[in-house]
């Protein structure tokens, strides 16, 4: 189902539902048909008891008097059901999960370094967690591809976060996206820290809007991102850069970024959410320096280094093969811990990063070990 609006003060909103109902659920008309069929069979009860009832109680006056309240035996009831229990939100795969595709249109404004944007067209694909109860409301994290990228090379990961019961956004971008090949301009990359925020904002929009697909879906101070390569340069700035920060994020995670220079902001200038790097140590494409530049750079909060021996650039993210699995687990337990405030959650993100042979895991700017 597709649809289409417009909102007060933003640009139209196309909404595209790719879920579908579960093989075993009844059409809507077969339902009502059922439903009607037992309130004839449940009226012609009603009329035979209150036929019953009244000539019984014409035998008992005939009779004599009739038992007294306290002489009747216990009520006897049929307890209600309990309701479901919600699954835990941080626990991989605890839900099920569903995809929904959006496309948001930024209006035309002005860029960072005040040049003249037109309008935007921001595809963003969701998964998001199918709950048993009420749906949501649930954290959010969003997610920026890489340069020449599309969200769905990144799907094993984006949807192990959201099997965890978090809702994720990640977002094509209009000029760097995987379908446009040599017409793609990576130097758009200054443009989409600010887009990024405006998802966030018309998604937080549509979940607080009575009656929408979204509605009460998220959760608004329960707000991370993570993104890949130029993504991860995305999400750098939109964290720690003074041209983008987005004080809404409670948590990041730069996967093999770095700082883009053309950024016209100064980088952690304070008050920087936590942040977790992560670099594959025979990264050619993003070598490792680069992420270590952020790293050490970062003396604002929490910060993490996840080393990932001998891994090169796309694997530790797409497909789905060890190294993967790992950042997977490293990725959530974090989440966890800075989005959702669990405090066990570190000691997990600590016993997943620390892989002998594989992975180490260092915070707060100590060194790498000598193994990476």
């Amino acid at each position: 189902m597709t649809q289409n609006e417009h909102s007060p003060g933003f640009g139209p909103v196309r909404v595209t539902l790719l879920d579908q109902a579960g093989a075993g659920g009844k059409h809507p008309v077969v339902t009502l048909a059922v439903r009607d069929t037992r309130l004839i069979v449940a009226a012609v009860l009603v009329v035979l008891a209150l036929a019953s009832g009244c000539a019984g109680q014409a035998e008992q006056r005939a009779a004599g008097p009739s038992r007294s309240a306290g002489s009747a035996g216990p009520e006897t009831r049929t307890p209600a059901p309990a309701p479901a229990t919600p699954a835990a939100v941080g626990a991989d795969g605890s839900y099920r999960t569903g995809e929904r595709q959006v496309t948001f249109t930024e209006l035309a404004r002005p860029g960072p370094a005040g040049q003249h944007l037109g309008q935007r067209a921001l595809v963003t694909q969701i998964w998001y967690p199918r709950a048993h109860g009420p749906p949501g409301p649930f954290p959010l994290l969003l997610f920026a591809p890489g340069f020449l990228q599309c969200p769905g090379a990144y799907s094993h990961l984006l949807r192990a976060w959201a099997s965890a019961g978090y809702v994720v956004a990640a977002v094509n971008f209009p000029r760097t996206n995987c379908h446009l090949g040599a017409e793609a301009y990576e130097a758009d990359l200054v443009n989409q820290p600010r887009d990024m925020s405006y998802v966030l904002t018309r998604l937080l929009a549509l979940s607080a809007r009575p009656g929408d697909p979204f509605s009460g879906l998220l959760d608004p101070h329960e707000v991370g991102a993570a993104g890949q390569s130029d993504g991860g340069d995305t999400v750098a700035a939109l964290a720690a850069n003074t041209c983008c920060t987005d004080r809404r994020l409670k948590a990041v995670a730069v996967l093999s970024g770095a700082e883009w220079p053309p950024m016209p902001g100064r980088y952690f200038p304070g008050g920087v959410p936590p942040i977790l790097f992560t670099q594959g140590s025979a990264d050619t494409i993003n070598p490792p320096w680069m992420s270590l530049q952020l790293y050490r750079a970062d003396y604002a909060g929490a910060r993490y280094y996840l080393d990932l021996f001998g891994a090169s650039h796309l694997i530790p993210y797409e497909g789905t093969n060890p190294v993967e699995r790992l950042v997977t687990r490293v990725t959530l337990a974090f989440f966890d811990r800075y989005v959702l405030s669990q405090a066990d959650a570190l000691e997990t993100m600590t016993r997943a990063g620390n892989v002998t042979g594989t992975a180490a895991l260092v915070s707060g700017g100590q060194p790498l070990p000598r193994s990476s």
